[in-house]
């Protein structure tokens, strides 16, 4: 259930490097005077994992395929490698790559990778992700080929692009502003490329043409408008609503924001390692951004009417969970009223997230794929009430976007993707060792509950370590494994099934007290494996 991320081009260790890593200003300084520590915190920053590790594959070793709109490109391997990575590269190779756009191997990078934003690293930070990277265990795997149709194929004409959209300079404070917004300046402008989702114009770099932080589709989800506007940003999070976001992918209080998709995989492998302080800073420097509106609300109360197109569907698919009034159930499901993700001006988010379901995160409950039983005229219905219901205003979705959606949708919660694997070493020894697996098999829909009874407690009683969601992704995990191709779960539906599953292995981990009055005779696991 999880990739990693990246960035593209080489890095080299070498001994003087320690002493090239100079005291930096305050703005740049993370706290570590060893250089590889340094770039260690540098490299999470960055999230470079995400596009530089494929699915499955070894740690920074590429092949990740980064999906653009003119083709797919195969990210580099960035490990010591000296026959397919960075091992015969030299530092200046790195630095020309990273902050300069241009490849010793094959030229002028496309903008897919945000050297628009590495350009403002210091020096002084580019040196410590170089050490970093020439520490890590060197992988051999040669980069795969690119789909990348002519004449996008054709390196030479980036130059245009880089002529209108890129301009190469160092991040330079605000001698005006405290030490703590620049510091969040050079961390958002920079190293954590935000604006490389969340500006509304993508393929124009961090320029005065991209719309900054106003909100625009990337990877076929919404990444929403994050400027201090008070409908459509984040104006009305207070500080600590923003910062406990970036951390855990959810906010306190009356904030309904869950993390999904592209942010929900940047928080668990980047931000939720940041140090506080640095996303605080963060914060205040996007409270400096001037507000923007990405689109005018216009009144759409026809959706406040109970024969408004989408509220039948949204009565009889969502209300259980959601409640008739949009505002959810306290600690287990979030609100959709005056939720800003679902107010986004594009829908693309709740789209996926109806058609995908969503695995337990930060204490809530699993999200069943229930657009799997819906047809797409019912999703973009439903979809276009809960975004004008309750007082949400957005646009209505247009066009093919739901149909989009459902073709684009792969997770293991919809049937559309392989079934994830156990993270946790010690969580997966545990489940070996009950036999899980074994238990789960052939198992009724009418057993979940007493089944789930006996085996839970002795999963959470075998100190693995794991928390609740561990526990819950982990027994779907298994289910989906022993159950996916079992006849007696075609009808209603396998997503459904799956999706019935995950909520009462969440209600029994996380209200135990909640048993079936008939529970069957006490679960004895298998002999433990050699």
């Amino acid at each position: 259930m999880k990739r990693t991320n990246a960035l593209p081009s080489g890095w080299a260790s070498a001994p003087i490097l320690a002493a090239m890593v100079l005291a930096s200003p305050a703005w740049s300084q993370d706290g570590s005077s060893d250089p590889i520590e340094r770039g260690k915190y540098l490299v999470t920053m960055g999230d470079c994992a995400a596009c530089h590790t494929a699915p499955g594959g070894k740690y920074l070793a590429g092949n990740y395929a980064l999906a653009m709109p003119f083709g797919v490109i195969m990210t580099p391997n960035l490990t010591p490698d000296k026959e397919t990575g960075l091992g015969n590269w030299s530092y200046d190779d790195f630095d020309k790559a990273f902050r300069h756009g241009y490849s010793k191997n094959v030229g002028y990078l496309y903008p897919a990778f945000p050297f628009g934003w590495f350009t403002k690293v210091t020096d002084d930070d580019t040196k410590a992700i170089w050490a970093y990277l020439q520490s890590v265990p060197a992988v051999n795997e040669k980069r795969q080929e690119s789909q990348i149709p002519f004449p996008f194929s054709v390196r030479t004409a980036l130059v245009t692009w880089r002529t209108a959209f890129f301009t190469e300079e160092r991040f330079k404070p605000d001698p005006n502003a405290s030490a703590e917004v620049n510091r969040g300046a050079y961390l958002v402008e920079g190293l954590g490329h935000c604006a490389m989702c969340h500006n509304e114009n993508k393929l124009v770099g961090n320029s005065s043409f991209a719309g900054r932080f106003g909100g625009g589709v990337i990877d076929g989800w919404y990444a929403p408008n994050i400027t201090p506007d008070g409908h459509q940003g984040i104006g009305a999070w207070t500080d600590e609503q923003v910062v406990t976001y970036l951390k855990t992918g959810t906010a306190p209080g009356d904030r309904p924001g869950v993390a999904a998709g592209p942010m929900r995989q940047t928080i668990m492998e980047s931000l939720s390692k940041v140090k506080e302080e640095d996303l605080k800073a963060m914060v205040a420097y996007l409270r400096t951004v001037p507000a923007k509106q990405t689109y005018k609300p216009k009144d759409l109360a026809v959706f406040d009417t109970a024969n408004a197109p989408g509220a039948s569907t949204y009565l009889t698919y969502c209300s259980s969970c959601h409640q008739p009034d949009g505002k959810g159930i306290e600690g287990a499901v979030p609100n959709l009223a005056g939720n800003t993700s679902v107010m986004s001006d594009g829908p693309e988010t709740v789209l996926r997230v109806i058609y995908g379901g969503l695995a337990a995160q930060s204490g809530l409950a699993p999200m069943v794929a229930i657009g799997q039983q819906m047809t797409d005229v019912e999703v973009k219905n439903v979809t276009d009430y809960i975004r004008n219901s309750w007082g949400n205003k957005a646009p209505v979705v247009t066009g093919e976007k739901a149909s989009e959606a459902r073709a684009a949708t792969r997770t293991m919660l919809a049937g559309t993707a392989p079934c994830a694997e156990i993270e946790q070493d010690k969580l997966k020894a545990a489940f070996d060792q009950l036999g899980v697996q074994d238990t789960l098999k052939g198992l009724k829909q009418q057993d979940f509950v007493p089944t789930l009874v006996r085996l839970v407690p002795q999963i959470k009683g075998a100190s693995t370590g794991a928390n609740d969601d561990d526990v819950v992704n982990a027994l779907t995990t298994a289910f989906c494994k022993v159950g996916r191709d079992d006849p007696q779960y075609g009808k209603p539906s396998w997503p459904a099934v799956i999706g019935t599953f995950a909520n009462v292995a969440y209600s029994q981990v996380k209200n135990p007290e909640k048993q079936a009055a008939n529970v069957p005779a006490a679960i004895t696991p298998p002999a433990s494996k050699p």
